[in-house]
């Protein structure tokens, strides 16, 4: 299972952990990923995601799932939800 958004793309950076005494070590700053289930209400159905926390609050802002991929861009998302995506834009154009 890989530390990425599959809605956002956001993936682990990397940086310095700076002590007192100004001595630098690298590390990782990991995003925060919740396993989710999102309903879309075109397709009438649920779908299982892994998205950062970030990810959920737009969502939600955006009205929903299918909001959120009609205005999502093609290379950020993960093969699943571009799979999703697709279907949601082909059961819209037939309706």
């Amino acid at each position: 299972m890989s530390r990425r958004c599959e809605l956002t793309g956001k993936m682990p950076m990397v940086g310095n952990n700076v002590s007192h005494a100004n001595n630098k070590s690298r590390r990782r700053f990991l995003p925060n990923l919740n396993d989710v289930t999102l309903s879309s209400e075109t397709l009438g159905r649920a779908q299982s995601f892994r998205i950062s926390a970030a990810a959920l609050r737009t969502v939600d802002h955006r009205g929903g799932l299918d909001g959120f991929l009609a205005k999502a861009a093609d290379g950020d998302l993960s093969p699943k939800a571009l799979k999703l995506k697709r279907e949601i834009a082909k059961t819209q154009s037939t309706d």
